[in-house]
């Protein structure tokens, strides 16, 4: 089976429309009240901005909470290529939903085409893990919504999606195990049969 093969490795900033506000101000009193319970001084030069940033990076972090993943499939493209694209390398940061610190890692996302070769652009698969990641997440349900996602929207014969990444309440707190990678995949339609799943996870492990 032949197969088309992009690596990503700059992020593809562009993303749907948001909808809905964040609560900047509602934000900064709680990061207050947060600081107040460690036992520091709020008002301190130091920290005195803290709360207004923090507000602003959650507010860039959650961003994908107030996005439309159909928006990015509103159209395809007529390539006449019914065999596989894969796209390798797909950075991303997400929030863990248990303890509020980053994990991140790569996103490795494959599909193959609908009958007719119709594709995505290949952005699209780079900003719908964006619009999944960039929400309170645990890595296995963001796998999940990333192909369920791919399936319901772009409707191809198959997709497979597999994340790696390193949770940072696994390697600064609890265990403690800095380095420590978590693997996880979803596989759907014709990707589940041995053979195309076989060339698609060759190709993910030949990434780096």
């Amino acid at each position: 089976m032949r197969s088309e093969m992009t690596d990503v490795r700059i992020e593809d900033r562009a993303a749907p429309a948001l909808c809905g506000e964040v609560d900047l101000e509602r934000i900064e009193d709680a990061i207050r009240e947060v600081l107040l319970a460690v036992g520091e001084d709020p008002s301190r030069e130091g920290l005195r901005d803290t709360p207004a940033r923090v507000a602003r990076a959650y507010q860039e972090a959650f961003v994908g909470m107030r996005q439309d993943p159909a928006e990015l499939f509103g159209s395809t493209f007529e390539a006449g290529h019914e065999e596989m694209v894969l796209v390798r390398g797909i950075s991303f940061y997400s929030m863990c939903e248990h303890h509020l610190v980053p994990f991140f890692g790569v996103a490795h996302i494959g599909y193959l085409p609908a009958v007719g070769g119709n594709v995505a652009g290949l952005g699209a698969l780079a900003r719908l893990v964006d619009v999944f990641s960039k929400r309170p997440q645990v890595q296995e349900q963001l796998t999940t919504q990333v192909v369920n996602s791919l399936m319901e929207h772009l409707r191809p014969r198959g997709a497979i999606v597999v994340l790696e990444a390193e949770h940072l309440c696994m390697s600064m707190r609890g265990v403690a195990k800095p380095g420590a990678k978590t693997i996880t995949s979803a596989v759907r339609g014709q990707l589940r049969e041995a053979a195309t799943r076989a060339e698609a996870m060759s190709l993910i492990s030949s990434w780096r």
